[in-house]
């Protein structure tokens, strides 16, 4: 388990970067041996993009629901993204196997978004948590200051409608 911060903190990265959210639902739970290898097919490719980090991959995040799950992927590029997704060997079988086995079925369905982030046009906050989402993939920073509210981390002018309490960490 991760070790929670106190605190209020936000991400920072440098340059533009990809937000990549990729899912699978189960539209038939009877269909097991469908969706179950869908399913297991994202870790060898995870595991493939952490091992090799000059392919652009940043980090990812897990979702579950019931009836599949989603993963929030952060890349350096969409070049480096489109490339992985067209060459990317693990990737590449784990695609023509869903085509040949699964296919237009409709017992698992697949999706994908993909959000090009420009420098500066993003913003969050972590409040008492783990470092997660995109500060893990970037620079995991105070929210004091120039960064405190959702506006400023936008490069807007806002002040705070709450004042933050002091970070125990800072002092």
């Amino acid at each position: 388990m991760s070790k929670v911060i106190p605190g209020r903190y936000t991400a920072q990265m440098e340059g533009s970067f990809v937000v990549f959210i990729i899912g699978m639902r189960v539209n038939n739970f009877w269909a097991l041996h469908k969706w179950l290898p869908v399913f297991m097919a994202m870790n060898p490719m995870l595991q493939e993009l952490y091992r090799n980090k000059d392919l652009g991959f940043l980090d990812a995040s897990f979702h579950l629901s019931w009836r599949g799950v989603s993963i929030v992927q952060y890349w350096r590029s969409f070049e480096q993204l489109e490339a992985y997704a067209r060459k990317g060997a693990v990737h590449m079988e784990a695609w023509r196997n869903f085509n040949k086995k699964v296919g237009t079925s409709g017992v698992v369905g697949i999706y994908h978004e993909t959000y090009l982030i420009q420098e500066g046009q993003y913003e969050c906050v972590y409040n008492n948590m783990p470092v997660a989402g995109l500060a893990k993939a970037g620079a995991h920073v105070p929210a004091t200051g120039k960064e405190e509210t959702a506006s400023r981390r936008l490069g807007r002018d806002g002040e705070p409608a709450v004042p933050t309490p002091p970070n125990p960490n800072l002092r």
